[in-house]
């Protein structure tokens, strides 16, 4: 005759699992943008110093915007499409646009300053345009056009676009955006509406509004709890930095302008100017992108799990470990 008895054996307790503390944002992420900001209006300022203020500044500018001159037929045709396709229609669809993300994403507040950037931006360049003098130190009788208002809108609708679009393809638009601005701020100085230095300053000047928008944007969810901090993806940044690499071949084209006009004017190349410009555009293209593409990713929304609502259920495995084990084991008589 074969007896069955039956023992309970009481699982050892497990240490509860510490919940992990959300990361709390100091004061240099808080006042990251606001470094940008000031970078961006002291770059613009030490710009007009140089290249409008001083003689040689407007000798080196000048000799971009006088010899334009460009023999691709590609090229050429790039660049026209994008001057004539930059109309004040389009971008006001495209702010259109911007709004009616922020309106699907739920996201009035980067709506709000997504508008507050193009419109600042765009104001500011138009009032230094009219408000800042250029003294005539190159003996070239053009008005001041400091700085660019066609690249301060497409650089300004670009960065707004970047802002309200989900983070997944915040990266992506990135890239889009600054090889469409690229190709603005070299094609308004190929049809000799503005130096380089107008370009440059432009993205500048957009530079310090995304910094202060931005700002404002981590103020406020600072009071709240904020989601974890992002970054740009890797494929992005890496394709900004390799062109923010040419501001080397930058340094040496302008030493080589300023040196060969100085010394021998005959020899300086017109063409060789102008790459040396576009280059120099190209640079603060991908240098101002990667900057405003880490500011944008860091803002992220509110978490929407806070409350008793959204604690963790205990798993199936973890429900079972907390029921009694049985063993059975037979006895013989």
């Amino acid at each position: 005759m074969t007896a069955t008895a039956t023992r309970t054996k009481t699982p050892a307790k497990r240490p509860a699992p510490r919940k992990k503390k959300p990361a709390r944002r100091g004061a240099l992420h808080l006042f990251t943008p606001i470094l940008a900001a000031v970078v961006g209006a002291a770059g613009a300022a030490a710009i007009y110093r140089v290249f409008v203020l001083s003689a040689l500044g407007q000798e080196i500018d000048t000799a971009a915007l006088r010899n334009s001159d460009v023999g691709h037929e590609r090229a050429v045709e790039i660049m026209q499409r994008a001057l004539n396709g930059t109309s004040l229609a389009s971008l006001v669809l495209v702010c259109v646009a911007i709004a009616l993300i922020g309106v699907i994403r739920r996201r009035a507040d980067l709506a709000g300053a997504a508008a507050v950037m193009v419109v600042g931006a765009n104001a500011t360049s138009r009032l230094l345009k009219m408000r800042l003098p250029r003294p005539e130190l190159d003996g070239y009788p053009m008005p001041n056009s400091f700085p660019s208002g066609h690249t301060t809108a497409a650089a300004s609708v670009a960065f707004a676009l970047v802002l309200v679009l989900p983070l997944a393809i915040r990266g992506l638009v990135s890239l889009i955006g600054a090889a469409f601005v690229a190709v603005i701020a070299v094609a308004t100085v190929w049809a000799e509406w503005h130096r380089p230095s107008d370009t440059i300053a432009a993205l500048l000047v957009v530079l310090a509004w995304g910094g202060l928008v931005t700002f404002f944007l981590r103020v406020r969810l600072r009071r709240r709890k904020p989601g974890p901090v992002e970054r740009p993806g890797r494929l992005a940044t890496g394709l900004f930095v390799a062109g923010g690499a040419l501001s080397a071949l930058v340094g040496v084209g302008l030493g080589a302008v300023v040196l060969f006009e100085r010394v021998t004017p005959d020899l300086v190349s017109g063409r060789f100017a102008f790459l040396t410009g576009a280059a120099a555009i190209t640079a603060a293209v991908a240098a101002v992108f990667l900057i405003w593409a880490r500011l944008a990713a860091g803002d992220q929304p509110p978490l929407e799990s806070s409350g008793p609502a959204a604690r963790p259920k205990p798993s199936v495995a973890g429900a079972r470990s907390e029921a009694p084990e049985a063993t059975s084991k037979e006895v013989q008589p």
